[in-house]
C-alpha cells in the first residue's frame, strides 16, 4: 500500500511538473538573427528610448507609451500577439506630426475592460478626441470603441480584422473550454506553429515578422494575457453605424490574410459600406511590420 502511494504521488508530481514547466526566454540577438541589422537595432533603440508609462485600473497595470506632439493624437491597438513596440516602424514615422499612444493589453478578458484601461489612460493624457488604428483584435476593439465613444473618435482604421459574428465564436467552441486548462508551455508552443506554418510564408518569409513573434512566444507575452484576448475576440457588441456616428472608417486588409478568412473579411465589408477599403496582396496579417512604408502611408494619407 505504501509503495503504491508513494508511485501514485511521484505521479502526480511528474505531472505537476509538466504543467508548471516555463517557457524560457531566448536572447533578442538569437531571435533576431535573421533580421537586417538596420531593422533589428531600429526596434531596440525603440524599446530603449521611450519609458513605459504605468497606470493602474482596477487593480490592473496597464502599460503604454507616448510618443510626439502633434495637435492630433493616434491610438494604436494591437491583435492577440504583440505588444505597444509592433507600431515602432509607424511611430517612428509619424511621431513629428501626431502624439501618439501605443499601449499593451494587460489580461482583461472582455472588450469593456480593455475600453475601461484605454479611456482611463486618455484622460490621465488629457486627450479628448483621437484617431484609432487597430489591427487584428486591434481591429476589432476599435470597433467597440466607435460603437461607444464615436463622438471622441475622429477616424478609425480597422485594419487585418473581423467584424461581430458567429463563425469564430461557433469555431471556437471547443477551444475555449480546452484553452484555460492547457499549460502555457503548450499555448506558446502552439502559438509558434502557426507562426511557422501559416503567419511566416504568408508574410512573403520576412523575418521580422517570424521573430516579433517568436518573441512573443518566449516569454514576452503571458498564457494569462493571450487566454484573455482570446475570450475578447469571442466578445460580441452591435457594430456601429458609421455614418450616424460621424466617423470616418478606412479597411484595410491583405488577399492572403492566415488568420482572417475571407467570409469574414467580406462580412467587414458589407457590415461598414460607407468605409473606403485598401486590399495589400501578399502582405500576410502583419503588412505594418513587413510592408511599413506602404503602411504608414496609407494610414497618414487616411487620417490627413
Amino acid at each position: 500500500m505504501t509503495s503504491v502511494i508513494l508511485i501514485l504521488s511521484l505521479l502526480v508530481l511528474i505531472a505537476c511538473g509538466i504543467y508548471v514547466f516555463p517557457v524560457f526566454a531566448k536572447p533578442f540577438a538569437r531571435l533576431y538573427a535573421k533580421v537586417p541589422e538596420k531593422i533589428s537595432s531600429s526596434l531596440l533603440a525603440f524599446r530603449k528610448a521611450y519609458d513605459r508609462q504605468t497606470l493602474a485600473v482596477d487593480g490592473i497595470a496597464w502599460h503604454y507609451v507616448r510618443v510626439g506632439n502633434g495637435d492630433e493624437t493616434i491610438v494604436f491597438l494591437h491583435g492577440m500577439g504583440g505588444g505597444y513596440d509592433i507600431w515602432w516602424q509607424q511611430i517612428e514615422a509619424l511621431k513629428n506630426r501626431y502624439r501618439i499612444i501605443a499601449l499593451t493589453y494587460p489580461p482583461v478578458p472582455s472588450l469593456d475592460l480593455l475600453r475601461q484601461g484605454i479611456l482611463a489612460i486618455l484622460a490621465r493624457e488629457k486627450i479628448d478626441r483621437f484617431n484609432i488604428v487597430g489591427s487584428s483584435l486591434g481591429g476589432y476593439l476599435a470597433q467597440y470603441l466607435v460603437s461607444k465613444d464615436y463622438e471622441r473618435i475622429r477616424k478609425a482604421i480597422f485594419a487585418n480584422t473581423f467584424p461581430p459574428n458567429d463563425i469564430i465564436r461557433e469555431k471556437s467552441r471547443v477551444t475555449a473550454k480546452l484553452l484555460p486548462l492547457m499549460p502555457e508551455w503548450m499555448v506558446m508552443r502552439n502559438l509558434r506553429k502557426t507562426t511557422v506554418n501559416a503567419i511566416y510564408p504568408a508574410a512573403g518569409h520576412n523575418e521580422l515578422v517570424a521573430a516579433y513573434m517568436l518573441e512573443q512566444s518566449h516569454g514576452m507575452m503571458r498564457k494569462v494575457q493571450f487566454v484573455a484576448r482570446f475570450f475578447c475576440v469571442l466578445d460580441s457588441f452591435a457594430p456601429p453605424e458609421l455614418t450616424a456616428c460621424g466617423v470616418e472608417a478606412l479597411i484595410i486588409e491583405a488577399d492572403n490574410d492566415p488568420l482572417v478568412a475571407e467570409p469574414l473579411r467580406e462580412m467587414l465589408k458589407t457590415t461598414y459600406p460607407s468605409a473606403k477599403v485598401k486590399t495589400l496582396h501578399a502582405a500576410g496579417h502583419f503588412p505594418y511590420l513587413n510592408q511599413p512604408e506602404v503602411y504608414t502611408e496609407i494610414v497618414e494619407d487616411f487620417f490627413s
